[in-house]
């Protein structure tokens, strides 16, 4: 097989690991720069130009989109989609799992449990707010964070007041989420892989930190996942149409809740915490598919 990597970086772990589990496989892994890419749009005969040649022959993409550039990103694996070629993470899936909002209502129409969550349009009535996620501490979401970043725990009702009024005057749209206390600063990733948990790791914050990411300093361990956990896990990918997922849940007194699931799950973490070729299983479901 011919399969192109969507990535801006061919040294990026995740990037590397995928290029070597697919030619030990004997197939020609080519990296492509979503950003490089030309769209030509005409009838019956979609196109993709990139730098000074067309892509051609490819049977399979892997996308590994930056939620920064989502938009052209998933346009590309669009115009492969139009071309006839198999993707492991479907652009209509992709823009599912980056909407947050849209996300946790998919998930609660699928019954995933999840922490009591409030979106608002720059409402002022905080104290409403507040009661409806049951009380502080609570966490405050920027919808277009990632990796950790504009996460913020307000361990009381002025603090959530000053925070949301702050947000609100930046225009920035946040959500309000209840905190799960008992999880103690951890979290756990499940990577789900063509409806099957591929891999977990338990995610630890660092001391005086409730977020888990490793990017702020958390560390991870192999976990064994429970019964619910795994089928919470998959459920929840399926939910939103992914073949390739990381979700990522809290252990709370009522089972397992998910925060979030990520449609380009970094491997780095996940192999070095279970010793386990992540990136292998990537390029089976690919092989499956095609």
């Amino acid at each position: 097989m011919k399969i192109a990597i969507l990535s801006r970086n061919p040294k990026l772990y995740s990037t590397k690991r995928l290029v070597e589990a697919a030619e030990k496989k004997g197939h020609e892994a080519v990296v492509i720069d979503h950003l490089k890419c030309n769209i030509e749009i005409e009838k019956r005969k979609p196109k993709i130009y990139y730098i000074d040649h067309y892509l051609e022959g490819f049977d399979a993409v892997i996308p590994r989109i930056g939620a920064s550039v989502t938009f052209y990103g998933t346009a590309v694996v669009r115009q492969f989609e139009m071309m006839k070629v198999f993707t492991a993470v479907e652009s209509v899936a992709l823009v599912r799992s980056r909407d947050k909002l849209r996300s946790l209502q998919i998930l609660s129409r699928a019954s995933v449990g999840m922490p009591k969550t409030v979106f608002t349009n720059y409402s002022k009535d905080v104290d409403h707010l507040v009661d409806a996620v049951g009380g502080t501490p609570l966490v405050l979401k920027l919808l277009e964070g990632t990796q950790g970043l504009g996460v913020v725990l307000a361990e009381s009702k002025n603090a959530a007041k000053s925070i949301i009024e702050a947000f609100n005057g930046l225009q920035a749209r946040v959500v309000v989420q209840e905190f799960i206390e008992e999880s103690g600063g951890a979290d756990i990733r499940a990577f789900v892989v063509d409806g099957v948990v591929v891999g977990a790791m338990k995610r630890q914050g660092k001391e005086g930190e409730f977020r888990s990411n490793l990017h702020r300093g958390g560390t991870a361990s192999l976990v064994e996942l429970t019964d619910e956990e795994e089928i919470t896990a998959v459920k929840a990918a399926r939910a939103l149409g992914l073949g390739v997922a990381g979700v990522d849940m809290v252990q709370s007194n009522r089972g397992p809740l998910v925060l979030e699931v990520n449609s380009s799950p970094g491997l780095e973490g996940i192999e070095r915490a279970t010793g386990k070729n992540i990136a292998r299983e990537i390029i089976k479901f690919v092989e499956r598919h095609v």
